[in-house]
């Protein structure tokens, strides 16, 4: 007869057991703090973003100043062309050229670089040449006097239309846009009495037209010289640095 076998007690449960539930309680805890934390991080980022978005977008809908609104109405940026006097560029310009505007001899519009003056070739040159007019040599003289008052550095461009152009003088639209551009700043320098240092010149060719080349008036349009008045930012991002500081 075989001796009883021992009885077998049931295994202990282990009184430790609940650490693990609890390790994993608390690895979820930090998990979910640090999922909110980060989520509270982001939309704090994008609220600010929303916000320069939304000061930007009410301000772009206030009206740019114009003829006998000075200092009223400026665009972002607008604070940086502004003259001794404390008006802002476009209102000193307007005023000084008020006939040549109402005349269509001269546009005046706002971007990132900062104001530009657009004297459409019409009245300025000659169809496939260089040489201002006695028209655009008065304009131009009046519009160095009114640069006089203002700080800022100034780019010539020319821009012609899309046609090929190939004569004696000129083999390429790029040459004529250069030609005019800088035709223009010689003019401002000998006899606009405007310092060198203040000016520039670019020639675009066709390549930077205000409209499609679809029609004569829309290459009417894009045959023009910009006269652009830089924003000091502009002025230190695109230009070649000067000698010394520029306001």
């Amino acid at each position: 007869m075989l001796p009883p076998r021992p009885r077998r007690e049931p295994p202990r449960a282990s009184r430790d057991r609940w650490l693990i539930s609890y390790a994993d309680f608390i690895t979820l805890l930090f998990a979910f703090f640090t999922t909110m934390y980060a989520v509270s991080t982001v939309d704090a980022a994008k609220l600010a973003t929303i916000a320069d978005g939304l000061q930007q977008a009410f301000a772009s809908q206030q009206p740019v100043a114009g003829p006998g609104r000075s200092g009223r109405g400026l665009l972002p940026g607008d604070h940086a062309l502004v003259g001794a006097s404390g008006e802002d560029a476009r209102a000193v310009i307007a005023r000084a050229l008020a006939d040549e505007i109402r005349d269509g001899r001269l546009e005046i519009s706002r971007d990132t670089r900062g104001l530009v003056l657009s004297m459409p070739e019409a009245g300025t040159f000659p169809v496939g040449n260089a040489d201002l007019t006695p028209a655009a040599e008065r304009e131009l003289t009046g519009l160095a006097a009114a640069l006089a008052g203002l700080p800022n550095a100034v780019r010539v461009e020319g821009h012609t239309d899309d046609v090929p152009i190939h004569t004696s003088r000129f083999t390429s639209n790029w040459d004529l846009s250069t030609a005019r551009a800088v035709r223009v700043v010689q003019f401002l320098i000998e006899r606009g009495g405007l310092p060198p240092d203040r000016l520039s010149a670019a020639g675009y060719g066709e390549f930077h037209p205000r409209v499609a080349n679809d029609s004569p008036a829309a290459r009417s349009r894009n045959r023009r010289v910009d006269i652009v008045l830089l924003t000091p930012a502009t002025r230190a991002s695109e230009e070649p640095a000067s000698k010394g500081p520029r306001p």
